[in-house]
């Protein structure tokens, strides 16, 4: 009886062949399943980011944060390229001053281009800078200080996702400095009259 052929050596040495390339495949694969498991948290973080954005947009816009910080929107037209930029007329408040709101784009120099996202959700609840000045009474932060922290840091992203506008607000102005923007002040009736119809003022001889 005649035995079994032994496999013939290039078909003995198929099987090496055969492994060798198929370990870079298995790379291949797993390579795409590494970058694919990084990429979706990054998606997810994107996708978050983005939701955190437009919920900030959204509190801004209910807020009204532009009539305030937005120069021209007291009269009646916002400048184009200055929104929330800070404001053209200042807040009068009697025995402290003048007080004009501030520019609110991430400009290193004249806005909040320095500034963390904590610390601009202190300023909007707690009214107080990352010095530890307290703002302005004009700044509603009392009407704020209830404000989920989500909510305020969704505001600070907005903020911090704006374009940077360079503008430096006057001010602010002590009670006995003389301003250098329009001011908004609340006056008596009569007082208000004499302002809107001064009495002419009589010949000289």
């Amino acid at each position: 009886m005649t035995a079994p052929a032994e496999p013939s050596a290039r078909r003995r040495g198929d099987e090496p062949s055969r492994s060798r390339s198929a370990l870079p495949r298995c790379r291949i694969a797993f390579a795409a399943l590494t970058a694919a498991s990084l990429a979706l948290p990054l998606a997810h973080a994107q996708a978050a980011d983005k939701q955190q954005i437009a919920r900030g947009k959204y509190l801004v816009n209910v807020g009204s944060c532009t009539d305030c910080h937005t120069p021209g929107h007291f009269f009646g037209k916002e400048e184009p390229g200055k929104f929330l930029a800070g404001s053209d007329v200042g807040f009068a408040i009697p025995g402290l001053g003048v007080f004009v709101a501030p520019n609110l784009t991430p400009d290193d120099a004249t806005g909040l281009g320095k500034w963390t996202p904590a610390q601009v959700a202190a300023a909007i609840t707690a009214g107080k800078t990352p010095e530890g000045r307290m703002l302005a009474p004009a700044m509603p932060s009392h009407n704020y200080a209830s404000m989920t922290k989500s909510d305020a840091l969704a505001i600070a992203a907005y903020l911090k996702s704006l374009p940077p506008v360079q503008h430096q607000v006057p001010g602010p102005f002590g009670p006995t400095q003389t301003p250098t923007s329009f001011v908004m002040v609340v006056v008596p009736g009569d007082v208000y009259a004499h302002i809107a119809n001064p009495s002419p003022t009589p010949p000289s001889k």
